[in-house]
């Protein structure tokens, strides 16, 4: 693997860590405390407009939970690409294409999503299928 390759692969990465952590990760950990302060669904959904269609801003605390699954995946893939393995580049592959549709979905917040999980997918597909190791594009036949 070259240099070029390594560093699409680490920024790739750096930006599904952000996304996991920051984006997801907080959002799963804002809701066991917002559980934790009993403070009911309805309080929150009055006060917050987050998402465009009301069947998602209805089950926010369901949408919360549902956040921390979509970290740990984002978190695992990164860890992966990290550590140079063909699962880490196959399920942040997988993570950025449904983040991707399923951000049509969640808008606004996910219009972040759909920037990082974009950029992170054409990193990603640049540094499988972008170059020969001698620095010649690959082609598609």
């Amino acid at each position: 693997m070259d240099t070029t390759q390594r560093l699409q692969y680490r920024w790739a990465a750096g930006l599904l860590l952000v996304q996991g952590v920051l984006m997801e990760g907080l959002v799963f950990i804002g809701v066991l405390v917002l559980l934790a302060l009993r403070i009911p669904q309805t309080t929150i959904v009055e006060n917050a407009d987050v998402f465009a269609l009301p069947y998602l801003q209805e089950n926010l605390y369901l949408m919360m939970a549902m956040s921390g699954i979509f970290a740990a995946l984002h978190v695992l893939g990164a860890v992966g690409l990290l550590r140079n393995r063909l699962w880490g580049l196959a399920l942040s592959l997988i993570n950025c294409v449904v983040t991707l549709a399923l951000m049509v979905l969640l808008l606004p917040a996910g219009l972040l999503d759909g920037v990082l999980s974009g950029a992170a997918l054409v990193l990603l597909l640049f540094a499988r299928f972008g170059q020969t190791p001698d620095g010649r594009p690959k082609l598609i036949l």
